[in-house]
């Protein structure tokens, strides 16, 4: 993969398959500390302790519809080819949690991507699940929870045309504030 959103996008593609109706994507950048973290936790169906153990190789999937499974095994190679780590934990019933790190300033780091257009369009092509972006960059913080924006829209689908451009508008919005320097 050529950016760090597609790996998001994939992580949370598993976690859609794995039942979850929460899903929270946390991309934290640490400028004083030279790292970037990448967390995707869900409260879908979860793994056993045997599952997690080789979800990081490519040659274990549960998918029936092919014999490998890329998306994991490439992440964790990512953040460690970037002097980073991964992690993945999990429990049955519960939900899992991977977490990345990746040096920042590290030249083999992918960039991060277009994280604004992969969780607009996560949003809008699964308008019945809940996610919550954090976005957070040497201490400044953005967040976009959809169960605060069902609560204002009320019985407003937020795949609806209009609510999906402004969900697009306002992540590209705040993410760009976000980019912006500190001083004045």
């Amino acid at each position: 993969m050529k950016e760090l959103s597609l790996n998001v996008l994939d992580i949370a593609q598993n976690s859609i398959s794995a039942g979850a109706t929460l899903i929270t994507i946390e991309t934290i950048e640490d400028g004083t500390a030279d790292r970037l973290y990448i967390n995707i936790l869900d409260n879908g169906k979860g793994m056993t302790a045997e599952q997690v153990a080789h979800v990081t190789d490519p040659f274990y999937t549960t998918r029936t519809t092919r014999k490998v499974g890329l998306g994991v095994p490439l992440f964790k190679m990512a953040a460690e080819m970037a002097g980073g780590d991964f992690a993945i934990q999990s429990e049955v019933g519960k939900g899992t949690a991977v977490r990345a790190s990746f040096q920042l300033s590290n030249v083999d780091r992918m960039p991060l991507g277009d994280m604004e257009d992969t969780v607009a369009m996560l949003i809008h092509m699964n308008p019945g699940l809940d996610f919550v972006y954090r976005r957070g960059k040497d201490g400044r913080e953005f967040v976009l929870d959809t169960r605060e924006l069902r609560q204002i829209l009320g019985d407003v689908p937020l795949n609806q045309p209009d609510v999906a451009e402004w969900i697009k508008g306002y992540l590209s919005e705040q993410l760009a504030g976000l980019q912006q320097d500190q001083a004045l």
